[in-house]
């Protein structure tokens, strides 16, 4: 009877220890999928990120957003004018020179409107070269060694009682289940970033009809600002990824695996929330609003 039940014990520890490892080894290499994923889905261009969409937002920004854009360019321009001209006594002691100076502007305000989806893809251009070459570097750092982090752990786990057994097995299948809510977090982040960046773009031509202007300037001014907020936020967005990859590739099961396994999930959660502050975190240091 006593080597009945030892070798039904022994095979619902072997089933046991075997889930633990599954799940261990899954687990980290979620993390290594995601990190590759976070980067070529943040390091891509709008145009480079779905073409379809993005003649569609272009066609819009060009065929409907620019006559209206031109509209107010022309009264903002107009009503500049007229302010250059009566702030000098009411049209006495007026200069020639104000008015090639209200033509020059003119021309260079109309250059930047027709030229408003360069100048958009331009910041975009900018921003994502930054990222690629971050991502370059940390990417490359983030690899983890499941064999090297779980070394001995499988005789280790065969010693234990058949309780603790059951206990770490819960507890490494929730902590999966907190990867795939990280899996979960990061696409709405990725992707709802790209479609942020999409309508930004659809209606680049009104802001940036009133970049010269003195009054309604900072229109355009801070439209630039949330633009480069959204660019650099993918680079935010890598560097918390590359800190969670470091601090999980940290952890040592050596002494207590319950801990470790834990301490992952802190980790997890963690990331979660930082990845969601990423956005506000851009803007503030960009002073978009």
């Amino acid at each position: 009877m006593d080597f009945i039940k030892q070798q039904i014990t022994e095979w619902l520890k072997e089933i046991l220890v075997g889930g633990i490892m599954n799940n261990l080894s899954g687990m980290f290499d979620n993390v290594n999928s995601q990190v590759g994923q976070i980067a070529s889905q943040v390091g891509t261009t709008p145009q480079a990120w779905n073409t379809g969409i993005y003649n569609m937002i272009r066609s819009l920004s060009e065929n409907v957003m620019m006559p209206i854009a031109g509209l107010i360019l022309a009264f903002v321009m107009t009503l500049e004018l007229i302010q250059i001209i009566t702030d000098k006594n009411n049209f006495h002691d007026i200069e020639s020179a104000v008015f090639f100076k209200w033509i020059f502007k003119t021309a260079c305000a109309i250059l930047i409107v027709t030229n408003t989806w360069n100048i958009v893809m331009g910041v975009f251009d900018v921003a994502q070269s930054v990222v690629n070459s971050a991502a370059g570097i940390i990417v490359s750092d983030t690899s983890i060694d499941i064999s090297s982090v779980t070394a001995n752990l499988q005789t280790r786990l065969m010693a234990m009682d058949l309780g603790p057994l059951f206990g770490l097995w819960f507890q490494s299948i929730f902590v999966g289940f907190t990867m795939w809510a990280l899996t979960i977090c990061i696409f709405i982040i990725v992707y709802g970033r790209m479609i942020e960046i999409y309508l930004a773009t659809s209606i680049a031509p009104i802001p940036m009809a009133t970049m010269l202007n003195r009054e309604s300037g900072g229109m355009g001014q801070n439209y630039l600002r949330s633009l480069f907020a959204l660019g650099f936020q993918g680079f935010l967005i890598i560097v918390c990824v590359a800190i969670y990859a470091v601090l999980v590739k940290s952890i040592s099961v050596s002494t207590d695996i319950s801990k470790a396994i834990w301490t992952c999930m802190g980790y997890t959660v963690l990331l979660c929330f930082t990845l969601f502050k990423t956005g506000s975190l851009a803007k503030s240091i960009f002073n978009a609003h």
